[in-house]
């Protein structure tokens, strides 16, 4: 199962990429698939390389809370899984530094 993974804008490259702060590892993703142009400080679910939906602010907290749940839940330390899954897809996909 892939799940999409939280994180907030830091900057807008252009109208259709924007650098994300996924607990404290940037990347540069897509954007063009949300309806409505993101801001920086926005929080946004990323998948495969873009930005799939921009997170409510009043859902912000219990979104990440539920994804360290989830990873906690299922024995796995959610920073050491989000650091190992940005280190599989940097063979894919430099990250923006």
């Amino acid at each position: 199962m892939c799940l999409g993974v939280p994180g907030q804008i830091v900057e807008l490259k252009s109208s259709t990429d924007a650098v994300v702060d996924f607990w404290g590892r940037r990347k540069c993703i897509s954007i063009a698939q949300l309806p409505a142009s993101p801001a920086v400080g926005d929080y946004v679910i990323e998948h495969a390389g873009a930005a799939v939906r921009v997170i409510p602010p009043q859902d912000v907290a219990d979104t990440l809370g539920l994804y360290e749940v989830l990873l906690c839940e299922a024995g796995e330390d959610p920073i050491a899984t989000d650091a190992g899954c940005e280190l599989a897809t940097e063979l894919e996909a430099p990250a923006y530094t």
